[in-house]
């Protein structure tokens, strides 16, 4: 197991805001990216926080991120949108796309709005959350710019892990939040793996025979580098477990999020993409209210009986209750920002190797320092 070393997330937060600095991206956006990626963390999201400074590093050197685009509304109704992403890192045109979700639902009940010519966004979950904060349910799907997940039978890659997220308002309780991948689990928490050097349950990736790989170092190299093999939909390679079932939301999820707002399909997009080409992610948002329906404390008190329901289930073991989605994460929040954020030690030289070569400071060296 490799060592790592906690930080506090005001720590992180400013090692993401100077070599975001140093790329040329706006103080406004790059304070409301970090913020998205600290949070991420936060949540004991890990695959999708600080780490994910590795991907950026390398689309900033190939070219594609166009650091200083402005999302723009290219096409809107009472409510629904459409949003050019304009290229550049997929936090602004996200925060910016959920935000106008949520304006139009609570101007119209609902509110839908598409973007693409996007690039990563981060955690899905977040953007839910933001509906969900205002007292809405907050729907939330993307596509991917790595093609890494077989089709239920096949062993060839078509897919991305493809996240949906929805959020709902939890009362006098956290927001429920189910964040999940398509895929049995996300692309990026194999590279945490790796980074860790932790041995992969069997099942999340197979390789070019169907067979599963545990190995974290190989199973990287299946999903990034070779041409066959890669991560399973949820419930697997087979429709034994209901890997079928994942599969159809992972297609669903790239339809609305790619087909539905003119974003790229990877497969296809591939054939012709030039290193310096954009990805053209696509993203979905939707924000209903509740109120549109019934009372809104009606509705919310009835979310506040389930979730209590749930919670007086007998659990299998004593030491670990049922919980709702979006609770572990939650825990996780209240206990990272006291004891801090865990960093590989692999990943720590990494970041020090970015913030050099675009000339910002280094500085994850003092634990917690604040």
């Amino acid at each position: 197991m490799i060592a790592s070393e906690n930080f506090s997330a005001d720590v992180i937060r400013a090692q993401i805001e100077a070599i975001l600095r140093a790329w040329g991206m706006s103080e406004e956006k790059l304070r409301l990216t970090a913020e998205v990626m600290v949070e991420t963390d936060l949540r004991g999201i890990d695959s999708h926080g600080i780490s994910m400074l590795t991907q950026y590093a390398q689309m900033q050197k190939a070219g594609q991120l166009a650091l200083q685009a402005e999302p723009c509304i290219v096409r809107q109704s009472a409510s629904t949108a459409l949003i050019d992403g304009g290229a550049g890192l997929g936090h602004p045109a996200a925060f910016t796309g959920m935000n106008l979700a949520i304006e139009k639902a609570l101007a119209h009940d609902v509110g839908v709005v598409s973007v693409f010519n996007s690039h990563h966004f981060g955690a899905a979950g977040y953007y839910a959350t933001m509906a969900a904060e205002r007292g809405l349910i907050g729907v939330v799907s993307s596509t991917t710019r790595v093609i890494s997940v077989v089709p239920t039978n096949g062993v060839e890659r078509v897919l991305g892990t493809n996240p949906i997220a929805v959020a709902v308002p939890g009362g006098r309780r956290p927001s429920i939040c189910v964040d999940i991948s398509t895929s049995v689990v996300a692309a990026n928490k194999v590279k945490v793996y790796a980074l860790q050097d932790k041995e992969l349950p069997a099942g999340w990736v197979i390789d070019g025979d169907g067979q599963p790989v545990t190995d974290s170092g190989q199973a990287f190299r299946q999903i990034f580098e070779s041409q066959v093999g890669g991560l399973t939909p949820i419930g697997g390679d087979g429709s034994e477990m209901g890997g079928h079932k994942g599969y159809g939301l992972g297609l669903i999820a790239q339809i609305l999020s790619g087909t539905l707002s003119g974003g790229s399909f990877s497969p296809v997009r591939n054939r012709t993409q030039k290193p310096s080409d954009p990805d053209n992610i696509g993203h979905f948002f939707m924000a209903l209210n509740p109120v549109a329906f019934r009372p809104f404390d009606v509705f919310q008190s009835d979310v506040e009986t389930v979730i209590d329901t749930l919670h007086a289930v007998k659990p299998i073991r004593e030491d670990e209750p049922v919980l709702v989605p979006g609770e572990p994460e939650w825990a996780a929040r209240e206990e990272r920002l006291v004891k801090g954020i865990p960093i590989p030690e692999t990943l720590k030289l990494k970041v020090r190797e970015i913030a050099e070569a675009a000339g910002a400071p280094y500085l994850l060296q003092s634990a917690m320092a604040a």
